[in-house]
């Protein structure tokens, strides 16, 4: 198996684990302590973009570099990039929920299908695209 499939299974596999903590959370939070599911959405996607930066940094794009400007650009463009997926996953709830009374597990699910694909290309093409060039540093 080359690189490449590697790299793409194992951004399937964390980002499956990812949407599980996000639609997870998303349901506890709504569903155990009636939160609004706005309120819930924000929680989730916090705690699931946490997620997301460990684990695609580490096992994904495998970008070990721990100096601090590196962490911090990588830090900063994958929230920039998420907080965009997260405007996107909003946008799609409101949407799915408020005007076309879908029911808000299934609109979750939905939008988290199109964040996923999203989130990727970012990462892939715009976050950790510099490994080589990190590990010189």
């Amino acid at each position: 198996m080359n690189s490449r499939t590697k790299e793409m299974i194992s951004y399937l596999v964390f980002g499956v684990l990812t949407t599980v903590v996000n639609i997870a959370l998303y349901i506890l939070l709504t569903k155990g302590f009636s939160v609004d599911f706005r309120w819930a959405t924000t929680v989730a996607w916090i705690v699931s973009v946490l997620f997301a930066f460990v684990t695609n940094k580490l096992y994904v794009f495998k970008s070990k570099t721990l100096t601090t400007s590196i962490m911090f650009r990588e830090l900063l463009s994958f929230f920039f990039f998420r907080g965009l997926s997260y405007v996107l996953d909003l946008a799609i709830m409101i949407i799915c929920v408020s005007w076309l009374s879908i029911d808000d597990i299934i609109a979750k699910i939905l939008a988290n299908i199109v964040v996923i694909l999203v989130n990727y290309i970012a990462s892939k093409y715009f976050i950790f695209k510099n490994k080589e060039e990190s590990a010189v540093e």
